[in-house]
């Protein structure tokens, strides 16, 4: 944990601040779509956000979620992260790292079975992630897509993500 920063459950306060975050962070990300600030707004708008957590130091600096997903349309009680990020000016500091670690805890908490992410292997295979032949996100290199179970078998089949990862797509 950062010594000056507190993780909490994002509130709708954060609604603004929030959003100027994931902006800001993504915004030179080469991998980065533009939508992810409008992902974030939807999880959050629709209720989707099942665990929604930020760091605060006095300013939203960080900022995790996790939402359901289904597993070959069926709810299999797993969830995904995403977005996660942290302001340009604090990353590589063990913010997200921290993110992670509290909003995976939550997660266990509440009795999902396991989670998802789309990203780099090299960060996220620290905290327990790894590829899988079980599961499979349609448009996703398999490189990119991890999981992490909580004890439960993995499900098989295809992963569906909540509708608010359309957000912002422009037809």
């Amino acid at each position: 944990m950062v010594a000056d920063v507190v993780i909490r459950d994002q509130s709708e306060v954060d609604f603004a601040a929030v959003h100027a975050l994931v902006a800001a962070a993504f915004e030179t990300m080469p991998y980065a779509s533009g939508r992810e600030p409008f992902i974030m707004d939807a999880l959050w708008t629709s209720g989707a956000a099942f665990v929604a957590l930020v760091a605060d130091d006095g300013a939203i600096i960080g900022q995790v979620a996790f939402s359901q997903v289904t597993v070959g349309g069926r709810d299999e009680g797993w969830h995904a992260l995403g977005p996660l990020c942290v302001t340009p000016r604090r990353q590589r500091q063990g913010i997200g790292q921290a993110l992670t670690r509290a909003g995976l805890d939550r997660l266990r908490m509440l009795g999902s079975k396991g989670c998802v992410v789309v990203g780099d292997p090299n960060y996220y295979s620290r905290f327990g992630f790894a590829n899988t032949s079980e599961m499979f996100a349609p448009g996703i290199g398999p490189e990119h897509f991890m999981a992490l179970s909580f004890g439960a078998a993995i499900p098989q089949g295809p992963v569906a993500f909540d509708p608010a990862f359309a957000a912002g797509v422009r037809l």
